[in-house]
């Protein structure tokens, strides 16, 4: 309390003294210090750069975390400059305070913001979608939240779009929903509230937009072309063949990390480049790549752009993990009903999560597009694939170190594409050490897709020296 009593008034200073003094009781009467940690407590922040200043009101007293134990924060250096007055994300924050918790993302730049919110189920989902955004945030695999957030994760979902997946521990009300305007140092921000739900109530809820709904249900209605048996390679031999090359993962979903922090969707694109770049200088393929760039591509839209192109092979690229950091070496699978093993299935269930880990909403999808199942793999098809995997894995044992037995198959949904001979290769476990330092190592990825150029050759040519079938 402060006490005025004492206090020594002298002419017109000391009048603005007391005033002064006078305005700092009533402050601290009606604002008492509890509330300086605010309202849902202090908050974890992921953001570019270490910032002091001053506390918002309006956002209900959230500041900056205290640099203790009790409160963890990250201060990392801005991984992408913005252009001067672009909008751009600087920070994330999470706060907790029981039964609600808040998460905040920190804008600069002096564009208006569009975004939207919506929630998935299975698992519990919060999204954020935000509109021609650019980001300062770390590039990393996910970041761990707090209370009612499980952990969330971000990245570019498609053109112009920036998303923000949020993994909850439950069901979730978004109770708030916000944004607030430039003001006492601050940048513009958006904010959540969430608290407790029940799963019926939150399932009434779940989906995207409406807004977003027509688009989704016309792309459902789109017709998918009807399967049929591959022409065989050589009944092709006047025009070149079509190779289509797919970087697993993408945008919000960074797929596995080594221990250095390198991302399984920046190594599978630096290596889809270099194979389609050989591929290419042969003169021999049309190459087409699924993603050239860090964006996110559903499972099924990888399946149906080697359809449109009319694909002669389907090349999948990905890279793998385990908890037992000594297992290392490429392996390369093609479809089946039945998995060849334990750890083929286990790998099939991982990547077919793709699509839920960036934030799909599978309501709206026709049952011809859920309906590519395994029944409807040609036998041909799979043939063709399982030729070619067996030409990858002839070739790659001279270039790179293979996990044995190398040829496994299990159901993923990325190679079902009824038409097109598919392959999904591994090409090494990030968990291990040697395997990473070898993923990310520029000669490495030479003499690697040089022999994946060789085995395309091969593949081609055995089957048009036999002849038509």
């Amino acid at each position: 309390m402060v006490n005025i009593r004492h206090l020594k008034v002298g002419g017109g200073m000391g009048r603005l003294a007391v005033g002064f003094v006078l305005a700092l009781a009533v402050v601290l009467t009606v604002f008492p210090v509890e509330a300086e940690q605010g309202i849902l407590g202090s908050l974890p922040v992921a953001r570019p750069t270490a910032t002091t200043r001053p506390q918002s009101i309006e956002e209900a007293a959230f500041p900056p975390p205290a640099a203790d134990a009790s409160t963890p924060s990250t201060d990392i250096v801005p991984a992408v400059s913005a252009q001067p007055g672009e909008a751009t994300i600087s920070g994330i924050r999470v706060g907790d305070r029981g039964a609600e918790t808040r998460f905040v993302v920190e804008l600069s730049g002096a564009q208006a913001v569009r975004y939207h919110v919506f929630t998935l189920a299975d698992p519990y989902r919060v999204v954020i979608d935000m509109q021609n955004m650019s980001s300062r945030l770390p590039d990393v695999a996910g970041v761990k939240g707090g209370g009612l957030i499980a952990d969330y994760r971000y990245g570019v979902f498609q053109q112009n779009t920036f998303r923000i997946v949020i993994d909850t521990t439950g069901p979730v009300t978004v109770t708030r929903n916000f944004t607030l305007e430039p003001q006492g140092g601050f940048g513009r921000r958006v904010v959540l509230d969430m608290a407790t739900s029940d799963p019926a109530t939150f399932m009434a809820s779940i989906g995207l937009p409406d807004a977003d709904k027509a688009a989704v249900q016309a792309e459902a209605e789109k017709p998918v072309p009807a399967p049929v048996v591959p022409p065989s390679p050589e009944s092709k031999h006047d025009r070149r063949r079509v190779v289509v090359i797919d970087p697993g993962h993408g945008g919000v979903d960074p797929g596995t990390h080594g221990k250095s922090g390198v991302l399984e969707k920046d190594v599978v694109l630096n290596f889809g480049r270099e194979l389609a770049k050989r591929l290419r200088d042969s003169g021999r393929y049309d190459v087409y790549m699924t993603r050239d760039k860090d964006f996110f591509i559903p499972l099924r839209e990888r399946v149906a752009i080697a359809r449109r192109h009319k694909a002669d092979l389907f090349i999948s690229i990905h890279a793998d993990s385990i908890s037992k950091s000594d297992v290392r070496g490429m392996s390369v699978y093609t479809l089946s009903e039945t998995a060849s093993d334990k750890e083929a299935a286990a790998l099939a269930r991982k990547e077919n999560l793709s699509d839920a880990i960036a934030g799909i909403d599978f309501q709206g999808e026709s049952p011809e597009v859920t309906g590519i199942l395994i029944d409807l793999a040609q036998r041909e098809t799979k043939n063709y694939s399982a030729r070619f995997a067996k030409s990858v894995v002839d070739y790659a044992r001279h270039s790179t170190t293979l996990l044995e037995p190398t040829h496994r198959f299990a159901g993923f949904v990325v190679l079902k594409a009824p038409d097109v001979p598919s392959v999904l290769v591994e090409l090494g476990f990030l968990t291990n050490g040697a395997d990473e330092k070898r993923l990310t190592s520029s000669s490495w990825r030479t003499s690697v897709a040089t022999s994946f150029v060789r085995a395309v050759d091969r593949y081609f040519g055995d089957r048009l020296a036999e002849g038509p079938n």
